[in-house]
C-alpha cells in the first residue's frame, strides 16, 4: 500500500511565498492549495514551519521524501534508519554497492558522523555549498549505510529549507538524486514525477539555480594532505582553488 503523498510548493525568494498539496494520490494532486504569504519571515523556520514539521515526521516514521538542494532534487532519509535507507534503494532501483552521501546542518555536525583530517577553516571554506566531503566513517554512523566501505561523504548544502531540515531531524539524512537510477538528474519536481506514488512527501522548491544538473562535486579528503576530485560536478574548479590554493593540499594520483 502506498503512503499518502504531501506536495509541498516552497519558492525561497524575497515574498516567501508558500503553497501546499494535499493529494492521495498524484491524479488527485490539485485537490486543495493553500498559499501563505510572509514578506518578514527570515528563512522556512516561519512561513515554511508547517512544510518542515510534516517533512521531519514523515523523515520519523521512517519514510523517503523528495526536497531541494543547492545543486538537483535530493531524495532523503534518515541516515540512521536501516529500512528507511534500503527503501531509497528500492525506489531509485539504485545498485546496492553505490554509496549514498549523508547531509547535516552544521559544519560542528560532521565531527560525528565522520574522522574530519582537514583544518576547520578548510570547511568552513566549502560549506555549505555545492561540494561533497569524503572521510572516514564513525563508529557512529549506522552500520548498514554503505556497508562497503570505511568511507562516507557528507554534504551541507546551501540551501536553507534542508538545512533546517537537518537540524529539526537531529540526525544526518541519506541523501542521493531524485531520479530512476542512471537518469537525468532533476531540477523541477515534474521531472522525477514517476517516482511520486512511493514518496511520503515531495516540497516543490521551484525551478533549481542555473539547471547545470551536474550535481555536487564530490572530493576524497581521507589521507591527509591530499585531495581526489571524484566527480567534478558543478564547482570542480573553485574547489580546486580552496584546496590547493588557499590550503596547500595537493592532488592524489594515487586514489
Amino acid at each position: 500500500m502506498l503512503p499518502e503523498l504531501a506536495v509541498f510548493g516552497w519558492r525561497n525568494h524575497v515574498s516567501r511565498s508558500w503553497s501546499k498539496v494535499w493529494t492521495k494520490s498524484v491524479s488527485q494532486m490539485a485537490a486543495k492549495v493553500m498559499r501563505t504569504r510572509d514578506a518578514a519571515a527570515p528563512g522556512p523556520v516561519n512561513g515554511g514551519a508547517e512544510i518542515l514539521n510534516c517533512t521531519v515526521k514523515a523523515l520519523k516514521q521512517g519514510q523517503v521524501v523528495a526536497v531541494p538542494t543547492d545543486t538537483i532534487y535530493g531524495l532523503a532519509c534518515l541516515a540512521q534508519n536501516s529500512e528507511a535507507v534500503k527503501k531509497i534503494y528500492d525506489i531509485k532501483g539504485r545498485n546496492g554497492q553505490k554509496p549514498l552521501a549523508i547531509c547535516v546542518g552544521e559544519i560542528h555536525d560532521i565531527y560525528r558522523y565522520c574522522k574530519v583530517n582537514v583544518t576547520e577553516a578548510l570547511l568552513s571554506d566549502l560549506l555549505p555549498g555545492p561540494v561533497t566531503l569524503v572521510f572516514e566513517r564513525s563508529e557512529v554512523l549506522n552500520k548498514d549505510l554503505n556497508p562497503f566501505t570505511s568511507l562516507v561523504g557528507v554534504r551541507i548544502p546551501d540551501h536553507a529549507f534542508i538545512r533546517r531540515l537537518c537540524q529539526m531531524s537531529e540526525q544526518p539524512l541519506a541523501l542521493t538524486s531524485a531520479n530512476i537510477s542512471s537518469h537525468t538528474s532533476t531540477v523541477e519536481v515534474n521531472e522525477f514525477k514517476e517516482l511520486w506514488p512511493k514518496l511520503a512527501v515531495v516540497v516543490d522548491g521551484g525551478p533549481i539555480g542555473d539547471q547545470c544538473r551536474l550535481g555536487s562535486t564530490v572530493v576524497d579528503l581521507s589521507v591527509l594532505g591530499k585531495y581526489k576530485i571524484i566527480r567534478p560536478g558543478c564547482a570542480r574548479s573553485s574547489t580546486v582553488d580552496v584546496l590547493e590554493h588557499k590550503h596547500g593540499l595537493s592532488e592524489n594520483s594515487d586514489l
